[in-house]
């Protein structure tokens, strides 16, 4: 293991196309954490991330001594670290919904995300397509409810479930039906927050410029 340079600053590395990486960078805009985020080609990574994380992987968030890789425990790290505005219910019941919506969220539609992206142009992903479009129409009707999901705030789903929806056109997804205009209205109200425009790469702005 080579030598790792201590920061002095809270540093993320980050995938500028990925939705995982997105979803942290919606949690530091909206905490409106001072963060030194590095942009990083995942196929051609620097030395100093292999010390740093043991698989090599995006995304990576420094904190003085501690090194984070997981999405979600960073989410979760951040929230505690600067609790205000609060990403989670202060309840346990309420709270322990959440972390299982992100469960659903993440078996149910990050997986059919990544392998969209993984092969654009392959039948399997044509199925992954159909099904995550579906999936996403039946749940539309959710997203209508409450001003955010399932919640009357702002919450740390919401920061998992935004970057998915803002690549829908980069996965060749089209909402046009009427059943989704509860999704369409959330998603106007979701992309037109400070945080959510902070949370951009120049990639991802590109997704719908």
């Amino acid at each position: 293991m080579g030598v790792v340079t201590k920061r002095s600053s809270m540093t993320f590395f980050s995938d500028p196309a990925s939705h995982y990486s997105h979803r942290v960078r919606i949690v530091l805009a909206e905490k409106g954490v001072t963060v030194d985020v590095v942009n990083v080609d995942p196929d051609n990574p620097p030395g100093e991330l292999a010390d740093l994380n043991p698989y090599n992987a995006l995304p990576t968030l420094v904190d003085r001594d501690l090194v984070l890789y997981e999405p979600n425990i960073m989410m979760e790290y951040l929230d505690e670290r600067f609790p205000h505005p609060p990403l989670l219910p202060v309840y346990p019941v309420a709270r322990a919904n959440s972390r299982l919506m992100i469960h659903r969220i993440q078996k149910d539609w990050c997986g059919l995300v990544d392998q969209i992206l993984a092969q654009p142009n392959a039948k399997a992903s044509d199925a992954a397509r159909k099904e995550l479009r579906e999936s996403l129409l039946a749940t539309a009707p959710l997203f209508g409810e409450m001003p955010f999901f399932l919640s009357e705030e702002f919450t740390i789903v919401d920061c998992c479930i935004a970057p998915i929806l803002w690549r829908l056109p980069s996965l060749g997804i089209e909402l046009n039906e009427k059943q989704a205009k509860p999704l369409q209205k959330y998603m106007d109200s979701i992309f037109s927050r400070e945080g959510f425009k902070a949370s951009l790469s120049d990639l991802e702005e590109d997704i719908r410029s």
